[in-house]
């Protein structure tokens, strides 16, 4: 997507939510239209709120919250649409209550996750399910459910929200690991579809973020590297892919640097992962 809003089309593609072409934008709405999930607290809700004082976007706020999520749209004159992303039907019911408000998506940024920390062993199937459902599949299917509108418009931007721990893996979070390692490889194959469509993918990679994050999972963060860094570190990376930033972003960049050698040398570092991972 260009820095400058990109002038609307006419009417959207056919989109999987309604079987039929969604109605163009409304004609007083000239800004791009930007969905983010988990906007109700942590990264997303600073992602709204960066966006929010940018002003070149018109924003579609999700969460479970709604509380939370209403304080976020009041403050960032965003649209809430609270919903829970845990099941196709809602992922498919978000995706029609922005094509049906805005008439269009012309980027979606993925932040919603779920974290768990401890042992696999004891891990409740029920978590298992819930982290791969909100972690994995809602990013699928959100991304199957708007990207056709894309496409048929020849531009838009999907920004997806993974972690490092995708990347080279962490003790005591194997599942939640394995979620952000399945948006990376998603990404990678994505992308190469996209190729010629006027479409962008850009994946996120942050390390531990300062949010209520750990709080919610039920298990502080106890590292003593690497430090968690401010949500707005996030945000920022996320506007700067918004507005055709690389097609991967490490925060903070020195983090990509353990993937560089897991790559080059994976025996090296998993000796070295295992002694201070």
């Amino acid at each position: 997507m260009r820095k400058s809003p990109p002038p609307h089309a006419t009417p959207a593609a056919k989109a999987d939510v309604t079987q039929s072409s969604a109605p163009g934008p409304p004609a007083n709405s000239p800004r791009p239209v930007v969905l983010i999930t988990g906007a109700s607290s942590g990264i997303g809700a600073e992602i709204a709120s960066r966006l929010a004082a940018d002003g070149r976007w018109e924003l579609l706020l999700n969460g479970r919250d709604e509380g939370r999520l209403g304080s976020v749209a009041a403050r960032t004159t965003g649209a809430a649409l609270p919903m829970d992303l845990a099941s196709e039907e809602g992922c498919r019911k978000l995706a029609g209550a922005a094509l049906a408000h805005s008439g269009r998506v012309d980027a979606l940024v993925a932040g919603a996750g779920l974290g768990w920390a401890g042992a696999y062993t004891d891990m409740p199937p029920a978590t298992v399910d819930r982290l791969v459902s909100v972690n994995l599949s809602a990013v699928l299917h959100l991304v199957r459910l708007v990207l056709p509108q894309m496409v048929a418009r020849g531009s838009g931007r999907l920004v997806l929200i993974g972690s490092v721990a995708g990347r080279f893996g962490v003790r005591d979070e194997a599942v939640y690991a394995a979620t952000k390692g399945a948006l990376i490889a998603f990404a990678e194959s994505l992308r190469y579809e996209l190729r010629g469509t006027g479409v962008r993918l850009c994946l996120v990679l942050p390390g531990p973020v300062d949010t209520p994050f750990f709080t919610r999972r039920g298990t502080p963060y106890t590292r003593s590297w690497p430090r968690p860094v401010p949500a707005e570190r996030v945000a920022a990376a996320v506007e700067k892919a918004l507005v055709g930033g690389p097609d991967e972003i490490t925060v903070p960049r020195w983090l990509a640097m353990p993937g560089r050698l897991q790559g080059m040398a994976p025996q090296l570092f998993r000796k070295l992962a295992m002694r201070f991972g």
